[in-house]
């Protein structure tokens, strides 16, 4: 386990994001998450086409959200996101928060397996090359 490989990413949501009372769609919530994930694994070194290079991707087998307050048209919003499983599997949460006030609007979980781009078999232990990158970081 790893508590200590954290990302802040801040997002202005944007108009085509919206509907007619402002709010954001909820299915724009997954982008938004695949934003942060994307620099948060920019972070530890090991991002989307590095992990093409060394063989493997990780598509999502898992997504929980909990929406519990709506962000709307020129919000900023903050996803802390946080690494909290990768030995068998890679756990990201999220913790979506409105920037100005501080207060939590959503919470999410994702969990991606690792994929052999060869073999097309699913990995139920982490290859060694994220081991390696997240105990390296931390």
């Amino acid at each position: 386990m790893s508590d200590n490989i954290t990302h802040k990413t801040v997002i202005k949501i944007p108009f085509f994001d919206v509907d007619s009372l402002q709010i954001a769609w909820h299915g724009h919530y997954v982008k938004y998450l695949e934003i942060a994930r994307c620099e948060l694994l920019d972070k530890i070194g090991y991002n989307y086409n590095d992990m093409a290079d060394s063989g493997f991707m990780w598509p999502i087998v898992d997504l929980q959200i909990k929406y519990i307050k709506p962000v709307k048209f020129g919000q900023l919003i903050e996803i802390e996101s946080k690494i909290i499983e990768y030995e068998n599997r890679l756990k990201i949460a999220y913790s979506i928060y409105d920037q100005k006030t501080g207060n939590k609007l959503t919470k999410a979980l994702t969990t991606q397996l690792a994929l052999d781009l060869q073999t097309h078999e699913l990995q139920f232990v982490s290859p060694e090359i994220l081991i390696d990158k997240i105990r390296r970081f931390t």
